[in-house]
């Protein structure tokens, strides 16, 4: 068995009858380059079929441990039915973009089944221009951004052809632990979190405000403010630190608490034209990203009449796996807070305001401990955990509280050549990920082959029009590319 880190169980502890914490992502595939011009289910599960054997954690079922009194571990399930997660619909005659986007919202926001390994994969019939939907969704807990990168690497291919299958598994599946035997194990795991407490209080303090389960808490600011004079002192000079993040989130709408419904958008802009902009300013093709995202939310906040004097802060998920740690599965993230400069009018000094915050934003990255989410969340006794997260997002987006982050913004690097899925050639990746209470925005891009695939998911009630964001994104492109032929 394999146990859960910390920061795999955070992903399990902040779900609630509102907020679920699995990711997912819409591929949308043209059969046209399969051997019958179609794409059906059964083409679907003997793909699946063939890549399990590849594929560890898609039959990995949870083991709780009894009275929450340790993390829960991972095992290979012993009555693992691929019929289960593989599924097949069909939209209504004469589809669009934007009955996929509802169908697709309404999926997503249904919680995965614990009982069973936690993902679903739906084979989506009735696209415009014949084309397919394939949406994978797959909880937080087993993947982070680039290990799910790694299951897709495994999925999909770089010819229609495929590849030679694996051999075949002579079986799945291991012995079901018992109560007792779970029990056992939780107690044998108490006297590890004193100890793990010990060691990383010395990391951990001083960066106590930049970690989710403790930031929102009242006094977690003050508390790292003294640890890290504390630690200045200790050391007799700055030693290299850099200046505490100050930033403070205003509040906004959609930093409330969230409902158990989605809305969903995804579109497309070419690569290539962010990086015209990235070279005309010298920055990077990130900064692009996020300052573009700066303007849409600026529109909407003008739109509602709620525009701060200040910025924004976004939670911007920064990778820390390494090499050695490629093909592990599980989290290996930290999560970072950046200003996003909804209060600058002019494109081009958002644009530069952006590029400084993200590079001070890596200067700090850098001088945090990679392992701070894991040390952090070893504070609390797995009793208490889930607890203590849910309280932290209440508390955050209660009206005594403050948001540590407004919403999410992550650019994940993807392939610049086409792939396939069972012969059908991938047109476009649209990636949708997690909104929770106090951050009811989350804004995911893909790149792929050439374009920008961009996936935004916002609470249903808190932004009912979300649908227009994302012209709200291309208009705030084209605002820096005419600013850059007047120059």
């Amino acid at each position: 068995m394999r146990q859960l880190t910390s920061l795999d169980a955070q992903f399990l502890a902040l779900e609630s009858s509102r907020q679920s914490g699995h990711v997912a992502g819409i591929a949308v595939l043209d059969p046209a380059t399969t051997p019958s011009g179609k794409l059906e289910l059964n083409d679907l599960m003997t793909l699946m079929e063939e890549r399990l054997p590849l594929l560890p954690p898609m039959r990995w079922r949870l083991a709780e441990v009894p009275f929450g009194l340790d993390h829960p571990y991972w095992i290979d399930d012993p009555d693992f039915d691929l019929g289960f997660h593989v599924r097949e619909l069909a939209l209504p005659p004469s589809g669009t973009e934007a009955t996929l986007a509802e169908q697709v919202a309404r999926i997503v926001g249904r919680p995965l089944d614990r009982s069973r390994p936690l993902w679903e994969l739906y084979l989506i019939h009735g696209l415009p221009d014949g084309n397919v939907g394939l949406l994978t969704k797959i909880h937080h807990s087993v993947v982070d951004g680039l290990s799910g990168a790694e299951i897709m690497g495994v999925l999909f291919d770089l010819s229609p052809e495929g590849r030679e299958a694996p051999p075949p598994s002579n079986g799945f599946g291991e012995r079901e632990p018992g109560e007792l035997e779970m029990l056992l194990r939780g107690l044998a795991g108490l006297p590890k979190y004193p100890l793990r407490l010990l060691r990383a209080l010395p990391s951990t303090l001083p960066n106590l405000d930049e970690t989710p389960v403790f930031s929102a808490l009242p006094g977690s600011g003050l508390l790292a403010k003294i640890a890290e004079r504390l630690e200045r002192a200790l050391l007799l000079s700055d030693g290299g630190l850099l200046e505490r993040n100050e930033l403070k989130a205003p509040r906004t709408s959609f930093n409330g608490k969230v409902t158990p419904h989605r809305r969903v958008v995804f579109g497309q802009m070419s690569l290539e034209e962010v990086k015209q902009i990235k070279n005309e300013y010298g920055v990077s093709v990130n900064d692009v990203v996020v300052s573009i995202c700066a303007g849409a939310v600026r529109r909407w906040l003008i739109e509602h009449e709620e525009l701060p004097e200040e910025p924004l802060v976004a939670q911007i998920p920064v990778s820390v796996r390494t090499d050695e740690q490629a093909g592990t599965y599980g989290n290996r993230i930290m999560l970072m807070g950046a200003p996003l400069f909804t209060n600058i009018a002019d494109p081009i000094e958002r644009l530069r305001g952006t590029h400084a915050a993200l590079a001070n934003m890596k200067e700090r990255h850098r001088a945090m401990p990679a392992e701070l989410l894991q040390d952090a969340n070893n504070f609390i006794p797995p009793a208490v955990f889930a607890r203590a997260a849910r309280t932290s997002l209440s508390f955050a987006s209660s009206s005594r509280g403050r948001p540590t982050w407004n919403l999410v913004i992550s650019n994940v690097p993807g392939p610049q050549f086409p792939l396939y899925c069972a012969g059908a050639e991938i047109k476009a990746h649209y990636p949708i990920s997690v909104i929770t209470d106090g951050m009811g925005l989350n804004i995911t891009v893909m790149s792929y082959c050439g374009h920008m695939d961009f996936g935004i998911v916002a609470d249903r009630d808190q932004m009912p029009d979300i649908g227009l964001m994302m012209g709200w994104l291309e208009d705030a492109l084209e605002e820096l590319r005419a600013s850059a032929k007047a120059d």
